[in-house]
């Protein structure tokens, strides 16, 4: 796996991913479990799909830092 690119998901990402994504909470609850605004938990969410998916689709390694 050395050789392969990497892909850095941020720890606050993969949480509002997980979440809204796993856990089923909306924007709203998922801020106020994370103490940030909806506004954050929305760009997280939406940087943190974009960066799994580029893994996927790349054949990328997906790091959580």
């Amino acid at each position: 796996m050395s050789g392969l690119e990497k892909v850095k998901l941020a720890t606050d990402e993969l949480e509002a991913t997980r979440l809204c994504d796993v856990e089923c909470l909306t924007q709203t609850e998922a801020g106020e479990i994370m103490g940030v605004s909806r506004g954050t938990v929305q760009r997280l969410v939406v940087s943190g799909r974009k960066k799994i998916v580029e893994a996927i689709l790349n054949g990328r390694v997906l790091m959580i830092e």
